[in-house]
């Protein structure tokens, strides 16, 4: 089987996120399978226009603008495509291959309002409705699969829901650490509402730790600098995992999230999430279980569960130990053979 997955962004460039992380874990393991995986992505300066990554053809062509040029063009030249609409816009594969496939994280309909000023939030939005003119669509949660039938009228028959893994020999339970600490990681959005977790800090009796990188980063590293706070930067995958590990609590504050894979990541390590009942969170997380769901900018519920948990060993460490079971949950191995096999109906269509 040859197979094409178009993707702004491939793993080494330096705003690679969840998104390019579910396309190297999947592609990988299909490559082990015997499928023949290339991955186009815009130019990075400094790396080449075609590299090999663990059997995976990396290939390189133009910017965030011309790569849906140069997408139709690379389309045709493989059995089957998957276009990852991360960024809402997108690759317009199914008009030069009948064996496209839209992979969707979440739809951007109200996002992009967020982060693009009014004319551009329109164009986008309007770009990312021919999402629906896929024949054939996987979306990463049963959320996403909603937003694309109510938000963007795609038929429900041609939507597979595969939901997203986790490397468990990677992501495991670690030593917490000797003081309450309350873990805020991702990037700094405006739909991820950062600023959301420092009014939280000021409220509980635990250290913040915020990590990442993004448009807010200079408000949150003068913000921060009002708590008992620390503000990390950018931090590698290592130093994401021993943060997960040693943090008594996560926090989630995005308006949406498609697959929020911090709170998969977080559980995996024997740390419970409290987030927003937006996107796919009240999806993922099960109140009590491996962690709760407030109401949306419910700052002072937010708090309140923070300082309870805090005050009760016994529970905060039942938590703990429920978060890393029910992560089991998810795996990547078994993601990607639900890909496979899906992939192998449609080239048998």
């Amino acid at each position: 089987m040859d197979l094409l997955i178009t993707n702004h962004r491939d793993l080494r460039h330096r705003k690679a996120g969840g998104a390019e992380q579910v396309i190297y874990e999947i592609s990988r393991r299909l490559v082990k399978k015997g499928v023949s995986v290339t991955w186009l992505s815009e130019e990075i300066k400094g790396l080449p226009k075609e590299e090999e990554i663990e059997n995976i053809r990396i290939i390189r062509r133009g910017n965030s603008i011309t790569l849906h040029l140069y997408a139709p063009i690379e389309a045709r030249r493989h059995e089957i495509v998957i276009d990852s609409v991360a960024h809402a816009v997108p690759f317009y594969s199914y008009l030069v291959n009948k064996n496209a496939i839209a992979l969707v994280h979440h739809v951007h309909q109200d996002v992009v309002k967020y982060e693009l000023n009014p004319i551009m939030a329109r164009a986008v939005a309007f770009s990312e409705r021919s999402v629906s003119n896929y024949k054939s669509i996987i979306a990463v949660s049963n959320t996403t699969k909603r937003d694309l039938v109510e938000r963007l009228k795609a038929k429900e028959d041609r939507i597979e829901v595969i939901h997203n893994g986790i490397d468990h020999n990677i992501y495991r339970p670690g030593k917490k650490a000797s003081e309450p600490t309350i873990l805020w990681i991702g990037r700094l959005k405006k739909y991820k509402n950062p600023l959301d977790a420092i009014d939280v800090a000021k409220r509980v009796k635990a250290k913040l730790v915020m990590a990442g990188g993004g448009d807010l980063e200079n408000e949150v590293v003068q913000k921060i600098k009002t708590i008992n706070g620390e503000y990390l930067g950018r931090v590698s995958e290592e130093d994401k995992i021993r943060l997960y590990q040693s943090a008594w609590i996560v926090i989630v504050t995005s308006f949406i999230e498609g697959w929020s894979m911090v709170t998969v990541e977080a559980n995996a390590c024997g740390t419970p999430v409290i987030a927003y009942n937006k996107g796919s969170l009240p999806e993922i997380i099960k109140n009590g279980v491996n962690g709760y769901i407030v109401n949306y900018k419910d700052i002072e519920a937010m708090s309140k569960i923070i300082n309870e948990l805090i005050e009760d060993e016994k529970r905060i460490k039942e938590l703990w130990k429920s978060s890393y079971e029910e992560s089991l949950n998810y795996d990547w191995d078994k993601s990607s053979e639900k890909y496979y096999n899906y992939l192998i109906r449609k080239a048998l269509d």
